[in-house]
Formats: structure tokens, C-alpha cells, sequence
């Protein structure tokens, strides 16, 4: 349990940062950037000498995958973090939990049950509810095309760490994480120069902000996928973030969501309630 609430922590001040960081100026990628040089940095010191290499070829692919993965979720993070605000940005990326729940439901035989089904109900529910006029859906002024990718994306990089945690050598565990931030470092870093963007003060700063929540909030995940079934652990980790994060979207930059916004995040939190059950 321990690891799961420090997940939770961790997770929330990902959210917090990355909106602090992008105010002002349009997102930058070299934040991103220096955030996963922070990580495999991190990552590096945590590596257990003498492991056998069996299982590594394995660690190497699957982070090649979650790599992929943790960038795309977290350029969509974002950018939804300014349009939509933290408290549903990150909402709807840990509602992302339906992508390992189904998992755990059909690939590793894990109980179903009513309240799941409900739950996975109620997150269709939530996308539909701020879908709002089919027009708007279109445009993309409703924002819920961002948030329903923003929801898949942070789900299949979540989901990455169920599948090493029950097929990978937890010896390699480390090396795993080293290997998607080091993935992930590479690919923001040909992003950057495709779009001939320096990293700055600014960026330096609070990219290693947010690199140590990242690599912290995966790693007491991964510790807590050991503990707890990722059934129960992914919706209470996910449940815990959105608490966290709406409280400091609130407190420390006074986000007030429209109506339909804050019925959605109801329906969310419902959600997630359910999937824990």
C-alpha cells in the first residue's frame, strides 16, 4: 500500500508541473525532453548489478513499446493540460484505466463482475457526455477528441507496466524503465530538432521537475503491481490522482469547470469507484 499512495503523490505532481511549465508559452518539446533525460538518468542508479540477461531481450522490446507509448500520452497531456485544465486532463488520462482493467479481465483471468461492467459503462458515458453537439465534436471545440486519446494513450502506457509485471523478469525491472525513458528521450529528442526547438532556463528547470514524479510515480507503480492486483491497484491509483490533481487544480491555479465539465468528472470518479469494487 505504501507504494501505491507514493504512485499517487507522484502522479499528481506530474500533472501539476506540466501546467505550471506550459503557462505562458505554447508547449514546449525539449520540457519533455530533459524530463526523460532526468528518468533514465534516475533509472541508471537503480540498476542491479550481476542480473542474469535472461528476459532481456524482452525488457528491451516491451520498453521500445512503452517508450512510444509514455510520449505520446504525455504530448497529449500537454496540451490538454492548457485546454481543458488539470483536473479533467488528468482525470481522463488515468481513466485510461479500462485499457489494463480489461486486461487484467481477459488476458490474465483476473475476477470480473456487475460494478466493472458498470464502470466501464460509465466511461463511455463520460466521453459522451462532454462530446456535446456532434458539430462540436467535429470542430474540436468540445475538446472531448483530445481527451477520449488522452484517456487511451495514458491506459496503453499504463498497461505496459501490467505486461512486464506478469511476463518480464522482475530482476530486469529497472532496466525496463531505463530502456522506455531512454526510448522516449530519443524519440522527443528528433522531435525537437524536426521542430528546431532549443531547450532553454526554462525548459532545463522544469523538465527535471517533472522528471522526478515521472520516474518515480512508474516505479511505485510497478511496485505496487506486485502487491496488489492490477484489477484493484490501477482504479485506486487512478482514483487517488484525480483527487489529488482537482484539489491543486482548484487551490493553485483556480480552475472552475463549465457544467458539463464537472458532471463529466462526477461521472468519472463514479467510474473509477466502480472499476475498484
Amino acid at each position: 500500500m505504501p507504494s501505491l499512495i507514493l504512485a499517487m503523490l507522484s502522479s499528481a505532481l506530474v500533472a501539476v508541473v506540466m501546467r505550471i511549465g506550459s503557462e505562458g508559452d505554447e508547449p514546449r518539446k525539449p520540457m519533455l525532453a530533459v524530463n526523460y533525460l532526468v528518468c533514465a538518468a534516475v533509472s541508471l542508479l537503480f540498476l542491479k548489478s550481476g542480473t542474469e540477461p535472461t528476459g532481456m531481450g524482452f525488457a528491451v522490446g516491451l520498453g521500445l513499446a512503452g517508450g512510444i507509448l509514455y510520449l505520446g500520452a504525455f504530448l497529449l497531456l500537454q496540451r490538454s493540460v492548457r485546454e481543458n485544465g488539470v483536473a479533467l486532463s488528468s482525470a481522463f488520462m488515468k481513466l485510461g484505466v479500462v485499457v489494463p482493467t480489461i486486461l487484467g479481465l481477459t488476458l490474465f483471468r483476473e475476477r470480473a463482475g456487475i460494478a466493472r461492467v458498470a464502470g466501464i459503462a460509465l466511461t463511455a458515458a463520460a466521453i459522451a457526455i462532454l462530446a456535446g453537439n456532434p458539430r462540436e465534436w467535429r470542430s474540436g471545440r468540445s475538446g472531448a477528441g483530445l481527451l477520449a486519446l488522452l484517456m487511451l494513450g495514458g491506459g496503453m502506457a499504463d498497461g505496459m507496466s501490467k505486461f512486464y509485471s506478469a511476463y518480464g523478469n522482475p530482476a530486469l525491472e529497472g532496466h525496463y524503465l531505463c530502456f522506455v525513458f531512454a526510448f522516449a528521450l530519443v524519440l522527443c529528442a528528433a522531435l525537437c530538432v524536426r521542430l528546431r526547438q532549443r531547450p532553454t532556463a526554462r525548459d532545463m528547470m522544469f523538465g527535471v521537475l517533472l522528471g522526478l514524479p515521472n520516474y518515480f510515480s512508474s516505479r511505485f507503480l510497478l511496485r505496487a503491481l506486485a502487491e496488489i492486483p492490477a484489477s484493484v491497484a490501477f482504479p485506486a491509483f487512478s482514483c487517488g490522482t484525480i483527487v489529488l490533481t482537482s484539489l491543486s487544480g482548484r487551490l493553485l491555479f483556480g480552475e472552475k469547470n463549465t457544467p458539463r465539465q464537472r458532471v463529466a468528472l462526477f461521472v468519472t470518479l463514479a467510474a473509477l469507484v466502480l472499476l475498484n469494487l
